[in-house]
């Protein structure tokens, strides 16, 4: 049974940087796609990015290109998710996902464990 644990969520200013990280145990993330996706009050759960299982591919929603960046360690079993320029629309929780196929999706249902998220505030 994977868990993943995510961390490094909080409050910033707009303008400001936060790191997430997303350590998994009870299984190996190196086969396997993942992903980050948010989820603000009263809305839908969001896709942020995904990367491929070596970290070759990546991908990203419109609104995150350019500011945040994903990328993983798959010695240490962790992925991240560096969030730049930091926006109040970016406030939201936050969870990784692993993926059950190889390929990066944006759809949620492509994901088969999820973190319990962390909590990311930016104010203005």
């Amino acid at each position: 049974q994977v868990q993943l644990v995510e961390s490094g969520g909080g409050l910033v200013q707009a303008g400001g940087s936060l790191r997430l990280s997303c350590a998994a145990s009870g299984g190996t993330l190196s086969r396997f796609a993942m992903g980050w996706f948010r989820q603000a009050p009263a809305k839908e759960r969001e896709f942020v990015a995904a990367i491929s299982m070596s970290g070759g591919s990546t991908d990203y929603t419109d609104s995150a290109k350019g500011r945040f960046t994903i990328s993983r360690d798959n010695a240490k079993n962790t992925v991240y998710l560096q969030m730049n320029s930091l926006k109040p629309e970016d406030t939201a929780v936050y969870y990784c996902a692993k993926g059950a196929y190889r390929g990066t999706y944006r759809t949620a249902s492509r994901y088969d464990y999820w973190g319990q998220g962390t909590q990311v505030t930016v104010s203005s």
